[in-house]
């Protein structure tokens, strides 16, 4: 059966490849790294996706603590005005994706959250640059110790919006995100935004859609429920 509905009391959605689309931006971004620091691109830009920016600059970078805080902020402001710029253009620089408009306006405000491995200096301008809703709660690197794949970040997700995690439904994108809302204990809806469905399949979640266009949300006796459609 591909169609099925289910019901949940909150929604935690990804940001990166799951709301929006900052490829572009960190593709540049990463290229300038790589020339500073001789990076193996390919490598990265395969296990980078869905960790945090103080992670990923730790372990391909060498960044000292010292300097960690700074070194986020280049990065990040570099991928925001790359997407901004090409934006201008009339390109794809950061880019809401299919199906999240009609999604996130169908929600209660109080029943969804974005969960993210950005900053809260990244997540917000991206989100406006990228015409995406911004919830009146989130999660950012900032309100975390543990990073994605640790579930910390999920458990904190539910825990702004008052729920109970094995009540709420997890949106992700990335095999890191994946792992982390797997492992707090949510239901896990994985959009094949990034990943091919091969690719994503076999981590632990429930449904496994194209993209958001493929589930819709209505309010039933005062809970969420979700027609999630897995068909190709």
């Amino acid at each position: 059966m591909t169609r099925e509905i289910v019901k949940a009391d909150g929604l935690l959605f990804d940001m990166d490849g799951t709301l929006i689309d900052s490829t572009p931006g960190v593709l540049a971004t990463w290229k300038v790294y790589e020339a500073e620091h001789g990076l193996d691109l390919e490598e990265v830009l395969r296990t980078s996706h869905g960790v945090r920016t103080e992670d990923n600059l730790k372990k391909w970078c060498n960044v000292k603590p010292e300097n960690i805080v700074e070194e986020i902020a280049r990065f990040e402001n570099m991928i925001l005005a790359e997407g901004a710029r090409l934006k201008e253009k009339g390109e794809k620089g950061l880019e809401i994706l299919p199906g999240v408009p009609k999604l996130l306006a169908s929600i209660p405000e109080d029943s969804w959250t974005i969960v993210t491995s950005a900053t809260v200096h990244y997540a917000q301008p991206a989100l406006k640059i990228a015409q995406c809703p911004l919830p009146p709660k989130m999660v950012t690197a900032n309100d975390v110790k543990n990073g994605k794949p640790h579930p910390e970040p999920y458990h904190t997700g539910a825990e702004k919006l008052g729920k109970a995690i094995e009540n709420c439904i997890v949106f992700e994108d990335a095999p890191s995100g994946i792992k982390s809302g797997v492992a707090s204990g949510a239901r896990v809806l994985a959009v094949c935004t990034s990943h091919t469905r091969e690719q994503v399949t076999g981590m632990g979640a429930t449904w496994i859609v194209d993209d958001l266009t493929k589930v819709s949300c209505t309010v039933v006796d005062g809970q969420l429920q979700l027609e999630i459609d897995e068909s190709s």
